[in-house]
């Protein structure tokens, strides 16, 4: 019987990264979709390349020195890719059980932001790891009645977007369900904010249909997230930005745009995280709305 191949890196445009149980469901949702949208270039550490952990590295005590190793090289690949010396990345876990149809696990894991330099990935790659054997991720699982056997953790690797702009879009109301509406939320800087419930964002709701703005709500937006040397930090909004409208009409439309040919593509009902950068627009996320009743879905 032939061994089983292992896979230990996958970059985003790989065949490879199709696979949920290789690379998790952050990485295989943003592979089906990286030929449509623009999507910031990066690789996934995959399942595999963590099965391989031995007590070699005293820094990173499950970390042998081969997984190191291919850190440092294809971080360096990175940097070539992108232009820069030392790239500044996003390290996000990519779980197998993360992000699809029934759970999210949105927020048990660890995400790290403007991280630069060998070192500073290899310890974010680490802690995302470790994330996975948390209490926070056990206790959610029993929560969900999810079986808690060891996980299949994959982490991702992209480079930063320094988003002027970011935004949460759902292509169905998840308040009202609402199936012909999609609902926007926007705030300056990075979208830390948003996720995290740091601050109230502009609301943009758009006719599906139609293709047109049904409503807008301008909140007045206290804080942003920018990046600061260690990562990020939440900052006071400059006063006459505060009470402006973050995004424009035609931004708006192609944001519903974006998140209505995403449902058609994968057949779900779709969570985005997106940012604008210099007038482009970027998929950074994507993944089901799970907190929709299961008969409103296709």
């Amino acid at each position: 019987m032939n061994k089983k191949q292992i896979i230990g890196i996958s970059w985003i445009h790989q065949k490879e990264s199709e696979n949920i149980e290789l690379v998790g469901g952050k990485t295989a949702n943003l592979k089906r979709l990286n030929d449509i949208f623009p999507v910031p270039p990066g690789f996934c550490l995959t399942s595999d390349f963590f099965s391989k952990t031995t007590q070699a590295s005293a820094e990173f005590p499950e970390f042998s020195k081969e997984i190191l190793k291919t850190i440092e090289k294809d971080y360096e690949k990175l940097c070539e890719i992108c232009g820069v010396k030392e790239v500044s990345v996003a390290v996000r876990s990519s779980a197998a059980d993360e992000d699809g149809h029934q759970l999210s696990f949105a927020g048990q894991y660890d995400t790290f932001l403007n991280i630069c330099g060998l070192k500073a990935v290899s310890e974010a790659v680490y802690k995302c790891y470790k994330s996975a054997f948390s209490e926070q991720v056990k206790s959610y699982s029993d929560m969900k009645k999810q079986v808690h056997d060891v996980p299949k953790m994959a982490v991702l690797i992209q480079q930063l977007v320094v988003s002027d702009i970011s935004a949460v879009v759902f292509s169905i109301n998840p308040v009202t369900h609402n199936r012909n509406e999609i609902v926007i939320n926007a705030n300056w800087g990075l979208g830390e904010s948003i996720v995290d419930g740091q601050v109230t964002p502009d609301t943009y709701i758009v006719n599906k249909m139609e293709m047109t703005i049904q409503s807008i709500d301008i909140a007045e937006k206290q804080k942003m997230n920018i990046i600061a040397a260690d990562g990020t930090q939440l900052v006071p909004v400059p006063r006459l930005m505060a009470n402006q409208q973050v995004i424009a009409d035609e931004q708006i439309i192609q944001m519903a745009q974006m998140a209505l040919q995403i449902e058609k593509n994968t057949n779900w009902y779709a969570d985005i995280e997106c940012a604008w950068k210099d007038d482009k627009l970027y998929l950074l996320q994507c993944r089901p709305v799970t907190s929709i009743d299961k008969r409103t879905n296709h």
